[in-house]
């Protein structure tokens, strides 16, 4: 057994935003790993899950404490999933885990999985039923959060996937929740698919994907730009893609145009793929799981669309958006407009000015901005 307080001690999320109110642990992944103790250490090679690890303090903590060996792992985000790989690499235990999609190959066998507990109850939903689905039949699950995050509603949805459902003690405003007794599943509920009228296409979902299956209404603002949106662009990117309404849109609109959507999160490219394909611009549309267009070459691009988060995880905090905004200045072609929209407090011009090029507002209503960005010969050369 090693000293686990050492190991989540020098956790890093890098290449996660980084600042001083944002941690590599909390008190709900300690809570976690204390619940959870007495069955980790029975369990052996192989036998325990753990998904949606923020930065690898339940997989890594779990391996130091209990010397356990060949631990599978999903995270949706990806930035979590490369915080992983280096804090391991930084700690010596690469080799104590592997990385899976959410799938059988995951929870095949497993007798113990550590989750934490998604925002999203459809996303809870879908995990709930690939557990219930592929773990072995004895399988003791023990979900966290923190307190402020979790509602009776999680209950509800664990229930319909398993008998036993009970709360832990709270501790440093955090709860677990003890589940076991897998149900019979029937067939998967997960991707759900939905027409939108107001747009005419048909919207693919996973469950852990931003909104599900409707239409964002800060997407719905900004897409009502979409045909000033650099008419001769030849090359755009959909950053923070989502389920892919506004790439499939803008594909669909402009039959000569090529499109990229990224984002960080597994359901949602998932999503975004199965959406292209529903409305027949699959061959138009290429999906990758990134983090803020990193895999793209500089200069690449004419247009990038971007509805950027306002919170990272549970902190309101504008590091995301400002990665996403230098991405785009990376990106773009000298010309190349960036066309954002945001919480109109969070008043972003001025940041998308330095890090892209001038910046005008077009839009503006209650409670959303849009805004465009040229990006200038000058500024890209410099």
């Amino acid at each position: 057994m090693g000293d686990v307080d050492d190991v989540l001690g020098r956790l890093r999320r890098y290449p996660d935003v980084e600042a001083a109110n944002l941690y590599a642990v909390d008190a709900a992944d300690r809570l976690l790993l204390d619940v959870a103790a007495d069955a980790l250490a029975g369990a052996g090679a192989g036998q325990v899950a753990v998904l949606d690890d923020g930065y690898g303090a339940l997989t890594l903590g779990a391996a130091v404490s209990h010397d356990l060996h060949g631990i599978r792992v999903h995270q949706d985000v990806l930035t979590g999933e490369l915080a992983l790989a280096a804090n391991a690499r930084a700690l010596d235990l690469a080799g104590r885990y592997r990385s899976h999609p959410l799938d059988a190959a995951l929870l095949t066998g497993a007798t113990v999985v550590l989750l934490r507990l998604p925002r999203a109850l459809a996303g809870l939903a879908e995990t709930a039923d690939a557990i219930a689905r592929h773990a072995d039949p004895g399988v003791l699950v023990f979900a966290a959060g923190r307190d402020k995050y979790l509602t009776p509603a999680m209950n509800e949805v664990l229930g319909e996937y398993f008998t036993e459902v009970r709360a832990s003690r709270g501790r440093q405003k955090s709860r677990a929740l003890l589940v076991a007794g897998p149900k019979p599943v029937s067939e998967p509920r997960f991707p759900v698919r939905e027409h939108l009228a107001e747009l005419g296409l048909d919207v693919v979902a996973h469950g852990a994907a931003f909104s599900g299956p409707k239409l964002d209404i800060g997407t719905r603002f900004l897409l009502r730009h979409l045909d000033r949106m650099k008419p001769d662009a030849r090359d755009a990117v959909d950053l923070g893609c989502g389920t892919g309404i506004l790439a499939v849109a803008l594909a669909r609109s402009r039959p000569r145009i090529a499109v990229t959507g990224t984002d960080q999160s597994a359901a949602a490219v998932a999503s975004a793929v199965a959406t292209a394909a529903a409305n027949g611009v699959a061959e138009r549309v290429r999906v990758v799981r990134d983090d803020a267009m990193a895999s793209l070459p500089p200069q690449s691009a004419d247009l990038v669309l971007c509805n950027p988060p306002f919170h990272i995880g549970a902190a309101v905090h504008t590091g995301s958006a400002i990665k996403m905004f230098a991405a785009a200045g990376r990106v773009l072609r000298p010309g190349g407009e960036l066309w954002t929209v945001y919480n109109s407090h969070l008043n972003h011009r001025g940041v998308t000015a330095r890090l892209v090029g001038h910046t005008e507002v077009i839009a503006r209503n209650q409670k959303f901005t849009v805004t465009r960005s040229v990006r200038g010969l000058r500024d890209v050369e410099r």
